[in-house]
């Protein structure tokens, strides 16, 4: 039989997410995300004890459950380009299935670093940073990506437009999750990815 308090909190923080989301997590009282459940300020208590312990577990979820996915694709050892493919297409994943804890992430993040429960977010973003460097930094030893590349100018273009796509992206749109991912990857590889020469044309002589 399913548990109906854990139902319960899972639809307080779906509300929660989608206001923090839609106001601001500061805008957003306790009175609001109560109203909108149809409860009173007191009931929301019951479940939890402020509306900071519901942004951490917002945002732990969603950032454990993105970087659960990306030590599954890096473990399947496909090499810098396929890897880098494979997470910036879970990276789109995310932002369709939980638009709304990625859309606090990226508004929120700077300042709930600033508060000592919220300092996972800071290590997460190091470990971040230092995944997709270090595939850039890989593929381009191996000669997938351009030798010209520098590494932290094209990490910040591809973490800065995979992120602000949260801003445009319409889960209801004509293009699917997965499409919008591959035009995105074949719009960024067609620029970092080697050129090749074409052969050249044998001549008879």
């Amino acid at each position: 039989m399913p548990d109906q308090n854990s139902g319960r909190r899972a639809e307080l923080l779906d509300l929660a997410a989608e206001l923090f989301a839609e106001h601001g997590y500061r805008s957003t009282t306790v009175r609001d995300i109560a109203d909108a459940a149809g409860i009173l300020s007191g009931s929301l208590y019951h479940h939890f004890d402020s509306k900071e312990s519901m942004a951490d577990e917002i945002l732990r979820g969603f950032l454990d459950s993105l970087f659960g996915r990306y030590a599954e694709i890096v473990e399947l050892g496909l090499g810098p380009r396929k890897t880098l493919e494979a997470i910036v297409t879970a990276s789109f994943e995310a932002i369709d299935s939980q638009q709304a804890a990625v859309a606090i992430y990226q508004n929120e993040a700077k300042h709930l670093t600033k508060l000592e429960r919220f300092a996972y977010i800071e290590t997460r973003n190091t470990e971040f940073h230092r995944l997709w460097t270090d595939l850039l930094t890989e593929g381009i030893a191996d000669g997938a990506f351009r030798p010209d590349l520098d590494v932290e100018v094209v990490f910040r273009f591809i973490r800065d437009t995979v992120w602000f796509a949260v801003h445009w992206y319409n889960p209801k749109g004509s293009l699917p999750v997965e499409e919008i991912a591959q035009q995105y990857l074949t719009i960024v590889l067609d620029g970092i990815a080697t050129r090749r020469r074409p052969a050249k044309r044998r001549t008879d002589g």
